[in-house]
């Protein structure tokens, strides 16, 4: 096994226990509350030391959440990446973030996410992680060199949809837990991010 081999198997195990370990979180999450799960028992049922457990998140509610929002931030920039070469980047970019947000969370996910302050405040939290590969999908759309620009432009983006999804699953005046979004995500989303299409436009 060459080097290059071996550096491959270590970075996939290491995807094989992130993904396992957010997917313990979020099944004893659902099966127990979120608030009945330590960071032991995700590591055993996951099959891992807690020791393990703690060189991938630093808290059971970024466990819980990785499991539903896992890869979103590389998908987002893979999916502007993938659209029409002639579509300008304005809409572009938009659509990119629309596509990978608009069906998530659902279900069961969006109870569990919404049924506890500490799990929507990490929820919300994950969007800062699009800067990074939005920026560089930016910028192999555009052909653009100018770092400074496409980072500024992905984190006003990524600003935009964090306030977006803190819009959406804010709780009812009344109550802590009760979360019922007035729209769907993405109506939310496109509305945040029309501020910025101006921007968008000029730019590169």
């Amino acid at each position: 096994m060459n080097v290059n081999d071996s550096s491959g198997l270590r970075e996939r195990k290491k995807i094989a226990t992130r993904a396992a370990l957010s997917a313990a979180a979020l099944r004893l999450a659902l099966e127990h509350g979120p608030d009945n799960v330590r960071v032991d028992d995700i590591a055993d049922a996951a099959g891992v030391s807690p020791r393990t457990y703690n060189n991938y998140f630093a808290s059971r509610e970024q466990a819980i959440v990785a499991a539903i929002t896992a890869e979103r931030a590389l998908r987002i920039g893979a999916a502007l990446r993938a659209r029409p070469a002639d579509e300008p980047l304005a809409e572009a970019v938009v659509e990119a973030v629309v596509e990978q947000y608009a069906s998530e969370p659902a279900g069961q996910a969006f109870m569990l996410i919404t049924s506890a302050p500490a799990l929507r405040a990490e929820y919300v939290n994950t969007v800062n992680a699009i800067e990074q590969p939005l920026a560089a999908a930016i910028a192999a759309r555009t052909g653009s060199d100018d770092d400074l620009a496409t980072k500024v432009l992905a984190a006003a983006v990524s600003a935009a949809t964090r306030i977006a999804i803190k819009h959406w699953v804010r709780p009812m005046p009344d109550s802590d837990l009760v979360v019922v979004p007035p729209r769907p995500l993405a109506d939310v989303l496109r509305e945040a991010l029309a501020h910025l299409m101006p921007a968008l436009r000029a730019a590169l």
